[in-house]
């Protein structure tokens, strides 16, 4: 299993990119949440409202996430971080199952 994280401009492109990859079974399960970001940018530090986004998949699938979200994304450089974690047995089933 993998944890892909990303971030969004608000709640309402977070939620239309994280259900297009649900629909197309890319991804088990999304997390949501409002966060300020600091980061530079154009030479100077600026300061936004983020919606930070958890994405929750097979690392098989990390590629073809990748991919969709590189199309989807409004950003023009969008963080997308992955690492791989453990999961109880019975989650991992739940995930192998609904992104099949």
């Amino acid at each position: 299993m993998i944890i892909i994280y990303t971030t969004f401009p608000n709640m309402e492109k977070a939620k239309e990119v994280c259900k297009a990859l649900l629909e197309k079974k890319l991804v088990g399960c999304v997390n949501l949440r409002e966060h300020l970001a600091l980061y530079w940018w154009e030479g100077k530090i600026e300061e936004d409202e983020e919606i930070g986004a958890i994405l929750k998949t097979r690392d098989e699938l990390k590629d073809k996430v990748i991919e969709e979200l590189k199309k989807l994304h409004p950003y023009s450089v969008p963080a997308i971080i992955w690492f791989k974690v453990n999961a109880n047995d019975e989650y991992l089933d739940w995930l192998k199952k609904v992104t099949e």
